[in-house]
């Protein structure tokens, strides 16, 4: 889908974390009525790296000190794919004449995973942050300004930095997934949401 980036060339990047991948979202235009640049899906794992895609299934069977040790390598590797992914969805946008001035990632809170009694309960919780943690890595290692979006709250974060209601929030949502098309699913409105705040603070910044 080709758009006319308008207003202004900056767009931002909205990155909802999953599992071994994120959804990304690139948005430009008005705030009022942003639109959708780009839709694609980020790959944070290397198949030719099983361990790279649940980290913390690998050692499920240690301790969660010795556990932590034995997943740093393994998370490197996802930083510097996290890293090359980021950098490859900044040049898609910039091919489109676009200036990508920040990125938004949706994803798990920090959290105590030490606390956390069963060993598979934990490590999907622990993963749930690695992968959140790796997009920002990525973000920074393109020297994008990022923000976390904690995944529990977005919506009442979404409603107090953009000044709208959460009924028109999601009105604004779903008419960006008609003009986007299919897929446009809770994940992608995640990453909109996330790249919409992040881009209504840069064009606040940029106005003062």
């Amino acid at each position: 889908m080709k758009l006319r980036i308008e207003d202004s060339a900056s767009v931002s990047i909205g990155l909802r974390a999953k599992t071994g991948r994120a959804i990304a979202v690139v948005l430009c235009g008005r705030l009022d009525a942003p639109q959708v640049l780009k839709r694609v899906e980020l790959k944070l794992a290397d198949p030719a790296f099983p361990e790279t895609s649940q980290p913390y299934h690998e050692v499920l069977d240690l301790p969660w000190e010795k556990a932590q040790t034995a997943v740093r390598k393994i998370a490197s590797r996802i930083e510097k794919l996290a890293s090359k992914e980021v950098a490859r969805l900044v040049r898609e946008a910039q091919a489109e004449g676009a200036i990508v001035c920040g990125v938004g990632i949706v994803g798990a809170g920090d959290r105590n995973l030490e606390k956390i009694g069963s060993t598979h309960i934990r490590a999907h919780a622990a993963e749930g942050v690695l992968f959140r943690k790796v997009l920002e890595v990525g973000a920074a290692a393109n020297a994008l300004p990022n923000r976390l979006f904690d995944e529990r709250n977005l919506d009442q974060t979404a409603e107090l930095e953009l000044k709208l209601p959460i009924a028109k929030i999601k009105a604004q949502l779903a008419e960006m997934g008609r003009s986007a098309g299919s897929p446009w699913r809770a994940d992608e409105k995640a990453a909109a949401t996330a790249a919409w705040v992040a881009l209504a603070a840069k064009r606040r910044e940029s106005s003062k």
